[in-house]
């Protein structure tokens, strides 16, 4: 019997709880040892503050991770220049809300450009490191399913898909999509918190993480070929090089990004 299926609300909800729990303890810790001469400070003021700088930290930096992604499928800029771009953008407004904090409940003061430029360095400091913990989590659990994440099989690499007795049979995942799209899956993308699923007959955002929509593809031939992407096997139809960037060319003109680290992976298994 199909599990149901969480509603999305639930696992936003959840991966919101999760993260800010993870924010919370860094906050406590940081008003206990108190950086950045916030020593000085009463604790239950120092652990109040920093609770909270931690959690519109969480508000303020979080969207670059859709940032990033899109730009890294669009532009094939390394991910690591991406995030620090990213990082350095976001510590700007993070930066004006940590300055203009500190004077309440009095008046805000303007501050001088030496002022602005230390405040902006302490910030990206604790800014950059804390986004640093969330992607090398979220790098190893992706690292931890592409290195498993090729399914072994006899079919060309542009083979059509035929139906057989086996796929009627169809993996959880496919519940999840609208009955409209059908069940003939091309790939998976991640776009932030969600994964957008493209068939045949279109395409719909599932509220879910890449790794976990992955889990739920038992039975389906296909290989992780990017960080933010998934493809099946019997969609591939061509492959087009830009000098050192490869995609894959999917039914109805759809295009997958494949990552240098992937290439090699790729031609081992007969895709390219």
């Amino acid at each position: 019997m199909t599990q149901p299926v969480p509603a999305p609300a639930q696992s936003l909800a959840r991966k919101i709880i999760i993260d800010l729990s993870i924010m919370t303890a860094i906050g406590l810790f940081l008003g206990f040892i108190g950086p950045f001469g916030t020593i000085n400070a009463p604790l239950p003021l120092r652990l109040v503050s920093w609770v909270a700088f931690a959690w519109i930290g969480y508000a303020v930096y979080s969207p670059m991770s859709w940032l990033v992604n899109r730009l890294e499928a669009s532009l094939h800029l390394p991910k690591p220049l991406l995030w620090l771009m990213g990082v350095a953008i976001a510590t700007i407004p993070m930066t004006a809300i940590v300055w203009s904090i500190g004077f309440l409940p009095g008046p805000i003061q303007w501050p001088t450009l030496e002022q602005a430029l230390t405040s902006y360095f302490y910030v990206f400091l604790i800014g950059g490191a804390v986004t640093a913990f969330f992607v090398l989590i979220e790098s190893r659990q992706a690292d931890g399913l592409t290195a498993g994440g090729a399914v072994q099989g006899d079919c060309p690499p542009f083979a059509e898909e035929e139906p057989t007795q086996a796929s009627k049979f169809l993996p959880s995942f496919i519940d999840r999509l609208p009955p409209e799209l059908g069940t003939g899956l091309l790939a998976l993308e991640m776009e932030d918190h969600y994964v957008r699923a493209h068939t045949a007959l279109g395409s719909d955002l599932v509220l879910m993480r890449l790794r976990d929509a992955m889990a739920e593809l038992g039975g389906i031939e296909g290989m992780q070929v990017h960080r933010s992407w998934w493809v099946a096997r019997g969609a591939v139809k061509d492959v087009k090089r830009e000098g050192r960037n490869v995609r894959l060319v999917l039914g109805g003109g759809l295009e997958a990004p494949v990552s240098r680290a992937n290439v090699q992976r790729l031609k081992d298994a007969g895709w390219i």
